[in-house]
């Protein structure tokens, strides 16, 4: 089992989530959104497991600033994505072909 932890590591949730799999033990990879973003191939993962919309956070600084509610094909909101990683909702955590968004404790317990 490979988890992944895309978040920001000042994002409450994030924090959460990491010390879920920490008190578990199990091993996992965080990735900083400040720094890197989702590769095309992991957006498309993700997407599929969860939904285009539901990666996006609506109440992030640069969805208004980026006009991101007046785009409204996927195709361009991918592209915004991958080109802005302070519009994902967070933690994206991912584990193979599965994913959730935000803190999901219950679901997580399933793959252990």
């Amino acid at each position: 089992m490979t988890i992944q932890i895309f978040g920001v590591k000042k994002c409450f949730d994030t924090k959460k989530a990491e010390r879920y799999f920490k008190e578990r033990r199990i091993s996992y990879q965080f990735i900083d959104l400040a720094q890197f973003s989702l590769s095309k191939g992991e957006l498309q993962s993700v997407k599929s497991a969860v939904g285009l919309n539901n990666l996006i956070n609506s109440e992030a600084k640069d969805y208004k600033l980026l006009m991101m509610d007046r785009i409204i094909t996927p195709q361009g909101k991918e592209e915004m994505l991958l080109k802005h990683s302070s519009l994902y909702q967070t933690p994206i955590v991912r584990n193979g072909k599965l994913a959730t968004v935000g803190y999901k404790p219950e679901v997580w317990d399933s793959w252990v």
